[in-house]
């Protein structure tokens, strides 16, 4: 179990629950599948699946957890087509027109019909609060997503002092001059991908991919002013990803170095690998992140009175 992506909250005051008081709050809000009605369902997940019943998984002072969302597919089209049929009933018997009210109510009765033999989709939000360094990594690909996350632990534990990573440098300024001199930070190399975007009111966009950052054409980009919003790197020859504008990583991939590491546990089954996983995940965060952070200025202090 690798994260993809990452989301990086910084907590503001340290975090002082144990693993058997989290989990007795994280019950009150432990995941249950839809009722019939429901067209959404989102809650507290055993980390482990199947493989474990506590919602916290600790390890190196770092507490895991997770989120299940179950969402009903009903497809707009299917809908649409019965209140079609509908409405054309109604008309040909009374012979008036329906009106967009009575339509709406019409639509509304048929999606909560047709609800409960909708199907399910699933899908899980990992996150891991590390107390050694203060923060909280959601493994998610939206920000949407991960303030999900957040805001159900916010509301589960009825207050969390945590924000989004702020750096001091402005991201796609650094990424702009990192793209001009490449080689400039000797523990990171630049990959075959990035993006760059213009400041027009209709910005145009340039996405690169299997491309040579260094050439000459991407130094004309940068001269025409466009600037350097997503950026492939790969970091001591460890983990590869995209940094993004927002600070978020993207597409992150743990290299040969890590999987020989990982393949050198002794796993006997899913619950070891995921223990072997999340702790070379962990330690190489407590690496790479305060690196990054570095390169971009370092990370915005909270404002005094801030909460």
């Amino acid at each position: 179990m690798w994260f993809k992506n990452l989301r990086i909250y910084l907590l503001q005051q340290p975090f002082n629950l144990t693993a058997e008081a989290l989990e007795s709050q994280l019950e009150s809000k432990r995941f249950k599948s839809c009722g019939s009605h429901d067209p959404i369902s989102y809650g507290w997940y055993e980390p482990l699946g199947r493989h474990g019943e506590s919602l916290v998984h600790e390890m190196i002072g770092c507490q895991v957890i997770c989120a299940r969302q179950e969402e009903k597919l009903l497809p707009s089209a299917v809908v649409n087509e019965i209140v079609d049929e509908k409405t054309a009933l109604i008309e040909s018997e009374t012979g008036r027109k329906v009106a967009r009210k009575e339509r709406t109510e019409l639509k509304e009765d048929i999606f909560h019909q047709l609800l409960p033999k909708a199907f399910s989709r699933f899908s899980t939000q990992y996150a891991m609060i590390d107390k050694q360094q203060g923060w909280i990594l959601v493994d998610a690909s939206s920000a949407n997503k991960a303030e999900a996350l957040i805001s159900l632990l916010r509301d589960t534990l009825g207050s969390l002092p945590a924000k989004p990573l702020e750096v001091s440098l402005a991201p796609s300024f650094v990424m702009t001059e990192w793209l001009r001199r490449p080689n400039r930070h000797e523990d990171f190399a630049l990959l075959d991908s990035c993006e760059l975007k213009d400041h027009a009111e209709d910005p145009g966009v340039v996405r690169c991919k299997g491309l040579d950052l260094s050439a000459d054409e991407m130094i004309a980009h940068l001269d025409a002013g466009k600037d350097v919003v997503k950026l492939g790197v790969a970091w001591d020859e460890r983990l590869s990803c995209m940094i993004e504008s927002d600070m978020s990583i993207k597409r992150l991939r743990f290299l040969d170095l890590i999987q020989d590491e990982a393949a050198d546990y002794q796993m006997e089954n899913e619950a070891d690998a995921f223990d072997a996983h999340f702790s070379l995940m962990t330690l190489e965060f407590r690496r790479f992140i305060p690196r990054l952070i570095e390169l971009f200025g370092g990370s915005v202090e909270k404002e005094e009175g801030e909460h």
